[in-house]
């Protein structure tokens, strides 16, 4: 397979960490590599694969006979993705900068793999919680076409970058000692007010729209739609912070249009790539963000129907943020371009 050269920007956050990570676990076949991140960062040395990068400052030059652009997300999306795309690089986009641009594809290779191909030079890479859920929803939709979605989540704080996570640290450990504890990052850190995580739950991820929803909510329903080529599709969702370092937990109410037995739900999600039931109520077996976090799998159990409508039936499903809800799903798409 050909050598990709292949550029991360972000490279020193949490999902950029990961990136490398699975560059390495999945020999990627990277010809250069090049690291680059903030002028904060720049200058800093980074160990990868028996070879030492220095990080460099993210330029609109920096793009220059790369192939592929890993962007692990935030505002550089918006002011560098454009540059890559003019330098020639396919850009794999992990911010929310162009999901919902109507010539920009948003992918999940297991589940519209045929997208990628209608690509104008940027690919964006879903929400987390939207990659976890249609990974569920793909084969029961292949079943039968979904009426109606009410989804529940419970996010880790890793989905806040790795800021969300020491702060967590930091709170269960200045409660431990007695300490006041400090908030300063959650719900969302450019706002003024933040509540603290340790020992509680926030119904709030990212800032409230004008019809009440938050913008990860909003996020959820129309890059679902999105994903799965449905606009009629009718979807509610509430996202809500919980004390988790890492992999994201949801509650997936689901109104088919035809009866789908569980059994037949279970088949469909045994056979689906990327997704492992782990459903025994007898034996007290069912996804844990604890046993997901760090893996490449979504996992689904509690698998039930929904007595209260016609043709419904519950899931609970469980992904990790960092891997399948981001670095990963990117660089499976980076994958796919390079072998097709």
């Amino acid at each position: 397979m050909k050598k990709i050269n292949t550029a991360i920007v972000g490279v020193t956050g949490a999902v950029g960490q990961e990136f490398l990570k699975l560059i390495e676990e999945r020999n990627f076949p990277f010809g250069e590599l090049r690291m680059l991140a903030s002028s904060r960062s720049a200058g800093k040395k980074i160990n990868f694969m028996g070879k030492e990068y220095t990080v460099e400052e993210t330029t609109e030059n920096s793009f220059d006979g790369i192939d592929i652009a890993l962007f692990a997300g935030g505002s550089a999306s918006k002011i560098f993705a454009p540059a890559a795309v003019k330098a020639g690089a396919i850009v794999i986009d992990n911010s929310s900068a162009f999901r919902m641009d109507p010539e920009v594809p948003l992918v999940v290779p297991e589940v519209n793999p045929e997208a990628i191909s209608k690509h104008k030079g940027i690919i964006a890479n879903p929400n987390c919680s939207t990659i976890i859920m249609v990974m569920a929803l793909k084969p029961l939709y292949e079943i039968s076409k979904i009426r109606r979605i009410v989804v529940s989540t419970y996010q880790a704080v890793s989905g806040a970058g790795r800021e969300g996570m020491d702060e967590l640290k930091n709170q269960l450990d200045e409660l431990a000692t007695g300490k006041d504890v400090q908030a300063k990052i959650l719900p969302v850190a450019s706002l003024d007010k933040h509540y603290q995580i340790a020992s509680n739950l926030l119904p709030q991820i990212d800032i409230f729209m004008d019809n009440l929803y938050t913008k990860e909510e909003m996020k959820m329903i129309d890059e679902t739609k999105k994903i799965m080529d449905d606009r009629e599709m009718k979807i509610t969702a509430t996202t809500v912070r919980v004390p988790v370092f890492r992999s994201h937990a949801e509650s997936v109410n689901v109104e088919f249009e035809n009866e789908i037995s569980v059994e037949e739900a279970r088949a469909a999600l045994e056979k689906f790539p990327g997704v492992i039931v782990r459903d025994n109520p007898g034996e007290m077996i069912y996804p844990q963000p604890l046993e997901t976090s760090g893996k490449d799998d979504v996992e689904v159990g509690r698998i039930r129907k929904d007595f209260s409508i016609e043709h419904g039936l519950n899931f609970w499903v469980c992904g990790d943020q960092i891997r399948k809800g981001a670095a990963l799903n990117a660089l499976q798409i980076a994958e796919y371009i390079a072998k097709h």
